[in-house]
């Protein structure tokens, strides 16, 4: 029996999973994760608001109660946890799914300032990370600047727009909920250094802007017009036109006088971020424009925007884990198909997949060949790798060094305990947004 520790239960590691179960009878795998609770970004990525997608964690379900797939939650690999090290001892390998953890920093003046924050400290919030805090995001805030035009900049954008009402539904924590509904964000500006042509949204997702209640969709016609894209799109691809016709049509449309405004804007890199008594007052942005290869060339004509709050949604970013080595460039551990390289080496019975081996690229269904081609490495390694003694149940070796897993029937009573959370707040599922009430639960404590 080859035993196999996937270190993340996100989408990458539950397709690893399953993947080597089904490729081979005789493997045995346990998913570790840091949290106590399984899904990764499903479950603490994808907004609130968006059931279909978040139904997702149905499909991982099913996979982390195999037969032969054992989900170890609360059991960090590395410092302040298991070393890498000692699960080479456990296991006959070990891969690496363990994300993006980190995200870009823009490198302008004031990005420090309070009011400016990642979108994903912001996501991490609304999401009930427990390792989030509420910092009073939306403290006295009436104007918001969402700097990139991606999926998750739409996502936050979004969830700045919408009420209680909509929001009510959500798995959202009550806290979040409460503060977003009492919000007195009325103009959010989702910002992009390029052209519409170019922005990393869906149409899906962007469509979605459209749809909320009492929010105006605002977009400049003389912005849109600056990329050669927009004028022509012939040379676009399916996405692009549909994203550029849907654009169009916004800036076609007069605004109707709703009370909340969300401004799409483009040809805008920040440039700094203004203080107002200690704190984020408004956004610089300098005019960029088109430099004919594909990118944008700065103009030196400025526009400050009046925000109190500054979400930077400008992509993730890999972070070492300690006994691997890392690519700070690419902000991935080395690899050739998965296989971990150490100095161009292959280190035998390490491998890594999802963001970590290819980078923060691809939406949720492009990690299950990247999985599945990391099973494959594996498995074709595994007469070696089985030569190696270890113990027959590495969670008893875990155990007798202090570590104190959440196994799956942990992880369905902190399920049963959010459930209660929801009906007696007259909601449906609601949840749990901290460590201490997390670990209660697990261990079949009620709220």
């Amino acid at each position: 029996m080859l035993r196999v520790a996937v270190v993340g239960s996100g989408p990458s590691g539950c397709y690893t999973a399953q993947s080597l179960v089904q490729q081979n009878p005789e493997v045995r795998v346990d998913v570790l994760d840091r949290l106590p609770c399984p899904y990764g970004l499903v479950r603490y990525g994808v907004a609130p608001d968006h059931e279909k997608i978040k139904s997702l964690q149905n499909n991982l379900r099913t996979i982390l109660e195999h037969d032969r797939v054992r989900f170890l939650g609360g059991v960090q690999a590395g410092p302040g946890g298991v070393p890498v090290a000692r699960l080479r001892e456990l296991y006959h390998a070990v891969v690496y799914c363990v994300g993006a953890a980190t995200d870009r920093h823009l490198g302008i003046p004031g990005e420090e300032l309070p009011g400016s924050w990642s979108a994903t400290q912001f996501v991490s919030w609304y999401s009930a990370h427990p390792d989030a805090v509420d910092a009073g995001f939306l403290r006295e805030a009436r104007s918001a600047v969402v700097i990139g035009v991606g999926n998750v900049a739409v996502d936050v954008t979004r969830m700045l727009a919408r009420g209680l009402a909509e929001l009510s539904p959500t798995d959202m924590p009550q806290a979040a909920l409460a503060t977003l509904a009492a919000s007195q964000v009325t103009e959010i500006h989702m910002v992009g250094r390029r052209g519409p042509s170019q922005a990393r949204f869906t149409t899906k997702e962007l469509r979605e802007l459209g749809t909320l209640p009492e929010t105006d969709v605002i977009v400049d016609p003389a912005e849109l017009a600056l990329d050669p894209g927009y004028t022509d799109p012939s040379a676009l691809t399916a996405v692009q036109r549909r994203n550029v016709e849907v654009l169009r049509g916004w800036a076609e449309t007069p605004p109707s006088g709703a009370p909340r405004r969300i401004r799409l804007r483009f040809f805008l890199r920040p440039a700094a971020l203004l203080a107002e008594r200690g704190h984020v007052g408004a956004v610089r942005f300098e005019r960029t424009a088109p430099d004919g290869h594909g990118g944008v060339t700065g103009t030196g004509r400025f526009e400050d925007v009046e925000a109190q709050l500054a979400l930077r949604s400008v992509g993730y970013r890999g972070v070492p884990l300690e006994g691997l080595p890392f690519a700070p460039d690419s902000g991935t551990v080395p690899n050739l198909a998965g296989r971990v390289l150490r100095e161009g080496v292959v280190t035998p019975g390490e491998y890594v997949a999802g963001w970590i081996k290819r980078g923060p690229t691809g939406v949720i269904g492009t990690n299950r060949p990247c999985a599945k081609e990391t099973a494959t490495s594996l498995l074709e390694d595994a007469p070696a790798l089985a030569m190696k003694a270890v113990p027959d149940d590495p969670l008893a070796a875990l155990r007798a060094e202090g570590t104190d897993a959440v196994e799956w029937t942990g992880w369905q009573s902190i399920e049963r305990a959010e459930a209660e959370l929801g009906a007696s707040l007259g909601r449906g599922v609601v949840k749990l947004p901290d460590w201490q009430s997390l670990m209660n639960a697990a261990q079949g404590n009620r709220l």
